[in-house]
């Protein structure tokens, strides 16, 4: 098969299987922390052996890059737990949308970043996001789970917007597989004194799942990801990560029974619309830029 073809399928099972990780909140009987501890320690011996049999080492090149992994696993420590307790309070669909304001707010805070300004189609965006947000949040109060949970989605999507960006300035000289696997051991050494996943018990059930949400939807799309990127632009897996909100809306519905109303899915539509558009236009700007 063409290399391009085949670098296109498996970035597609990626995203599938990604958007599949918001099921895993709902189906392990965990709070929050412990899920992303379980979920960290089955990714990182993953991605480790994934490294390894790339012939690539774990060893960092430079002192500082080790303080670096240490900031960018702490980030992603934070917004993997936002992100499983906002689906815990609101449910999959509204968790998973108020998550996907990530790429609007990476162009908001990418001035901070690097050298560029924002454009008013950058504020327009804004607004969209900000309307499909109200669109979804039943009322103004944290006493409501949907809104606790709404605000949770939001602020995994700051966490993960600032960890992109800095990945982006400081660690991008390391491949996707090694970068992860730096991270999810930072993220175990900093939830293990929060989480009681190790003292307590667990059923074989459970630990069958964080197996299967560390490997199979966790290390395994962050590998295709990385082999699709050397065959593919970037812009083409940032267009197809956008359908990521669609696949767990869509595993939402069939397999948990849930039914979000028309307020949730044109929020919805709003808010993927606006991280479309804001993909396709960073990287517009970024080609003209090297023309």
């Amino acid at each position: 098969m063409d290399p391009v073809k085949k670098s296109l399928i498996s970035l597609h099972i990626a995203v599938v299987l990604l958007g599949g990780t918001g099921l895993f909140s709902i189906i392990i009987p965990l709070n929050a922390i412990d899920i992303t501890l379980g979920r960290s320690l089955f990714a990182c011996l993953a991605l480790c052996l994934f490294v390894r049999a790339g012939r690539e080492h774990l060893r960092l090149d430079r002192n500082l890059d080790y303080l670096i992994a240490i900031g960018l696993g702490a980030l992603m420590a934070a917004h993997w737990a936002t992100y499983f307790a906002s689906m815990q309070y609101a449910g999959v669909s509204v968790g998973m949308i108020a998550m996907f304001t990530f790429p609007v707010i990476t162009v908001l805070m990418e001035p901070l970043f690097e050298r560029t300004r924002l454009a008013w189609q950058d504020i327009v965006s804004a607004l969209v996001v900000i309307a499909g947000i109200i669109l979804i949040v039943p009322e103004v109060s944290l006493d409501n789970d949907v809104t606790l949970g709404v605000g949770l989605g939001v602020i995994s999507a700051v966490l993960y917007a600032v960890r992109n960006l800095s990945l982006r300035k400081y660690f991008s000289h390391y491949s996707g597989a090694r970068s992860m696997a730096w991270q999810t051991l930072v993220i175990i050494l900093c939830l293990l004194p929060f989480s009681e996943l190790m003292q307590s018990q667990q059923e074989t059930s459970v630990w069958l799942l964080l197996l299967a949400l560390g490997t199979l939807f966790t290390a395994l799309p962050h590998a295709l990801v990385a082999n699709s990127l050397a065959h593919l632009r970037a812009k083409t897996f940032s267009l197809i990560a956008c359908m990521q909100p669609f696949y767990g809306v869509i595993f939402a519905v069939i397999l948990l029974h849930e039914a979000p109303g028309w307020q949730t899915l044109l929020g919805g539509i709003l808010v993927t619309s606006a991280s479309i558009y804001e993909t396709v236009n960073t990287h517009k700007s970024a080609s003209a830029s090297n023309e």
